[in-house]
């Protein structure tokens, strides 16, 4: 495993347009002064970003890497903050067509995160058990970037079998015939099995480490759950949280978030996996 450290096409087609309908354009509001990749895109925090991308970059010329989930090992890592800057990162470059997937089916936050007021509520799991519903009518726009938002949408009752659904398959094909990159915020890996459901699906995995807070153990572990022909590599999130809560994840993690503190994401640091 090798280390490097950092701080914290014109595509606007017909196409681009019926992936990310118009509509939704003014659903956004109260963006987390953390997601640095949208709110302050030319800062010093959002250019480590944007070297996270470069690497993704120059692993795509050698393997295909358009679909890449963003995971931890526990709850509270930064793997959402993450993922959304990264899916930022990406959706800077002029050319590219990129997608936000929520498939956090059981406490989704990129909505609250971005500031998602969408009086539908459709999201992945609406378009996961009902056939009739295309993924177009619920990828949502983030403007001024060619970036498209799928939320989780309304919670199914049952999480694991929604991600079983071969349906699910079918949705990400047809976003990779739509979107240049999907990036997928998924559950933890360790508390339940549905990132290595949604693993099927996925070019390559980041797992995100609350770095002197997640107990190496848990990161071990995580590890061990990941295939290691799509393990891309490890982002450190850098910063400084309370450790209130975390101990007793397993128990909690199920639970909606409400509207919880949000996880910031300062100076994030990338290791990665040979």
């Amino acid at each position: 495993m090798s280390a490097f450290s950092g701080g914290d096409r014109d595509h606007t087609s017909d196409r681009s347009e019926r992936a990310c309908p118009a509509p939704s354009a003014g659903g956004l509001r109260g963006l987390d002064r953390h997601l640095v990749s949208l709110v302050a895109p030319a800062s010093f925090e959002a250019e480590h970003y944007r070297m996270l991308r470069a690497r993704l970059e120059s692993r795509q010329e050698g393997k295909a890497l358009q679909v890449i989930a963003v995971t931890s090992a526990t709850i509270g890592d930064g793997k959402t903050t993450t993922a959304i800057n990264l899916a930022g990162a990406l959706a800077q470059a002029r050319e590219a067509r990129v997608l936000l997937v929520d498939a956090d089916l059981r406490r989704p936050s990129v909505a609250l995160q971005l500031g998602l007021d969408d009086p539908r509520g459709a999201g992945l799991a609406d378009a996961i058990l009902d056939p009739e519903r295309s993924l177009e009518s619920v990828i949502l726009r983030r403007l001024p970037l060619n970036l498209g938002v799928l939320t989780a949408g309304r919670l199914p009752p049952a999480p694991y079998e929604a991600l079983k659904s071969p349906r699910l398959g079918a949705l990400f094909e047809q976003a990779r015939r739509l979107f240049d990159y999907i990036v997928v915020d998924t559950p933890p890996l360790v508390p339940v099995p549905d990132c290595r459901l949604l693993a099927r699906w996925v070019d390559g995995l980041l797992m995100v480490v609350a770095a002197h807070r997640t107990p190496r153990k848990l990161v071990e572990e995580g590890l061990n759950l990941v295939d290691p022909a799509k393990a891309i590599g490890v982002v450190f999130n850098g910063e400084r949280r309370s450790r209130s809560g975390y101990y007793g994840y397993y128990h909690a993690y199920g639970r909606p978030p409400g509207r919880a503190r949000r996880s910031g994401a300062r100076s994030p640091a990338h290791d990665t996996l040979r």
